[in-house]
């Protein structure tokens, strides 16, 4: 296990591990036994794979931000069994716990004020009076929850601002040497990471656009969002970020991404969507389907990086529906860094 040391910025690793890659089936009670030890196990989850750590304990939640380089103001989300934990950890106004009753288990993420019971670390909240949990569906993340018996604090498991895993080699590409565990549990099904909404007091606000759309939300709620997701360009880099994934740059290959490309330039890979250029590199969804261009997003920036190009071409992808996310996600891995 790791030793992290100081809570300024990314925490230094001071020892290498041999990770191992297990069958999710097989060794989800040894990965508990190892989380309720203050080790750190990568497992799979409907969105992307996670980096589970105990969530109530500040040393555990360190080896997170030591193994990602990931800065320590940037709070993590906090997997629990079910939304009886959750009210235990978080306070739940009456659009908190619409939007629990109707989305979760699933890929939907809330952040609430911390309740007066609340274990989350505080360092896991990076020091705010909210927290941000949520009760994900896939049935390996849930038993591993159930037999850790504690909330999971769980970010992406991969280096910090790089494209999220979807499968367990792509964890192993980042973090092999970092952290005790991958469980295997296959390809993700949604792709993406979770929805994000903010619900302390001022209404329902969009952090991370995800799989549970913003129709999706306002049905739930019976009228609009008060606010929309913030785009990377007008995000303050400097304001501390209440939820995960709102730094400016993030998702970020080593290629240079240019957006909303319809012609091709030499010495670019192209990533298509709808087979709109003949030729293309990849296409998320030759036949234009959402679901399907979420669920390879992050594998086909991987491998397109992997060519070596300087610039990643990518192809218009439709705003509407689980698009909103795709293009959240695309606009911040073309940040500037």
């Amino acid at each position: 296990m790791q030793t992290a040391t100081g809570f300024d910025g990314a925490l230094p690793i001071t020892r290498v591990i041999a990770t191992r890659v297990v069958t999710a089936a097989e060794h989800v009670v040894e990965a508990a036994n190892i989380l309720r030890a203050g080790g750190l196990v990568a497992f799979p989850t409907e969105t992307v794979y996670g980096l589970g750590a105990d969530a109530t304990s500040g040393l555990a939640v360190a080896q997170i931000f030591a193994a990602k380089g990931r800065p320590t103001f940037n709070p993590l989300i906090a997997h629990v069994a079910d939304l009886a934990a959750a009210q235990r950890e978080g306070a739940f106004g009456a659009d908190a716990l619409a939007l629990a009753q109707a989305f979760w288990p699933g890929p939907l993420t809330l952040v609430v004020p911390v309740a007066a019971s609340c274990s989350v670390s505080d360092l896991a909240r990076a020091g705010l009076a909210s927290v941000a949990l949520r009760v994900p569906s896939h049935a390996v993340a849930r038993e591993l929850i159930r037999l850790a018996g504690r909330p999971i604090a769980a970010p992406s498991a991969n280096i910090s601002g790089h494209i999220s895993p979807t499968l367990a080699a792509h964890v192993l590409a980042d973090l092999d040497g970092r952290i005790d565990m991958i469980l295997d549990g296959g390809a993700c099904d949604v792709g993406l990471e979770s929805t994000i909404c903010a619900c302390l007091g001022g209404g329902v606000h969009l952090l991370r656009a995800g799989a549970v759309t913003r129709a999706m939300i306002e049905q739930v709620l019976g009228r609009k969002l008060e606010m929309q997701a913030q785009a990377p360009s007008t995000q303050a880099p400097s304001a501390q970020p209440v939820a995960p994934g709102q730094l400016l740059s993030h998702y970020a290959p080593r290629a240079r991404v240019r957006l909303e490309a319809t012609h091709r330039v030499e010495g670019e890979v192209f990533l298509d969507f709808g087979a709109s250029m003949p030729g293309a590199t990849l296409d998320l969804s030759p036949r234009g389907d959402l679901s399907e261009a979420a669920a390879g997003l992050f594998s086909a920036l991987r491998q397109l990086d992997a060519l070596g190009s300087a610039t990643i071409a990518v192809a218009p992808i439709p705003y509407h529906g689980l698009g909103e996310a795709i293009n959240e996600r695309l606009q911040r891995a073309a940040a500037g860094r």
